[in-house]
């Protein structure tokens, strides 16, 4: 039963003027509460009521995103947890996540009201990292997390392991340790494969990596991913869903895990997630 939903707009003053206040209006007819983040909230009335993303997640049965992937991955780390489900809706751009467009805005809504619809189940990374083999921060992610040198250092020297097992030492600009659903981002950027989101897997992936033979490896989301940067000599930053970064100091480590927590996103209707490919990745065209 849908009771109160949360919007998040990105703060875009075309868009956020041209669908908020009409979707508002629709769900208060409906007899829902309805909830805004500061930032849509400035765009429409820098007086009016707002809620921050983390008490929207503890307080709404639904939560609609409106613009890209990440608007959407922003505010999957801001759920804490709570399992709410993601009415992701494209505004432009790309958008493997954002995948309803505008134009099936209301009818979804429609399904979801009717208990209609179907979500899809996808899973989060946990990254730690590790200082003086003390935890120093642990953060979740929903895409990926990425390793990679400053703008002007040489290549990166680093070790993987999985399990506690040695899998080599790389020479490349970077790493990236991605989910199934990061698989459509930078990974795949970087030559990684497509994994459907189904999977419970994540796939590492070197960036520019200096051997031809350094491919992207697969393992399982039960995997303990350690990354050691001790052999570098260079400043490494760690950078989670390309929107939370951090510098690693040297000597530090980082874990990476299958997060506890998990996402719900609502699925666009009558699409498959071939489809979904298909249309993003313009397959078949000339």
């Amino acid at each position: 039963m849908i009771r109160a939903v949360g919007i998040i707009c990105k703060p875009i003053p075309e868009m956020v003027t041209s669908v908020v206040p009409e979707l508002r209006r629709w769900l208060q007819a409906r007899k829902i509460e309805v909830s805004v983040d500061p930032r849509t909230r400035t765009t429409l009335d820098p007086n009016g009521p707002a809620m921050t993303r983390e008490e929207m997640a503890a307080k709404v049965d639904l939560l609609i995103v409106l613009g890209g992937d990440g608007t959407l991955l922003a505010a999957a780390r801001a759920l804490g947890g709570h399992n709410v489900p993601i009415l992701a809706v494209n505004l432009g751009g790309l958008g493997f996540l954002t995948s309803v467009t505008l134009d099936e805005l209301y009818p979804v809504l429609e399904a979801i009201l009717a208990g209609e619809h179907r979500t899809s189940e996808r899973m989060m990374l946990e990254a730690e990292i590790v200082h003086s083999n003390k935890p120093a921060e642990r953060l979740t992610a929903l895409n990926d997390a990425v390793a990679n040198k400053a703008a002007l250092a040489r290549m990166l020297d680093f070790d993987v392991h999985v399990d506690h097992h040695h899998v080599g030492r790389y020479r490349a600009d970077g790493l990236i340790v991605a989910t199934p659903t990061g698989s459509t981002a930078y990974s795949l950027a970087a030559g990684g494969p497509i994994i459907h989101p189904d999977l419970d897997a994540f796939v590492i992936t070197p960036i520019c990596p200096h051997m031809l033979t350094n491919r992207p490896l697969v393992v399982p989301d039960t995997a303990y991913v350690e990354l050691d940067f001790s052999a570098s000599g260079e400043p490494v930053y760690l950078t989670l869903d390309g929107q939370i970064g951090f510098q690693l100091q040297p000597q530090d480590r980082v874990v990476i895990t299958k997060a506890v927590t998990k996402v719900q996103v609502v699925n666009p209707p009558r699409k498959t997630y071939y489809e979904i490919l298909r249309s993003k990745l313009r397959w078949g065209e000339r």
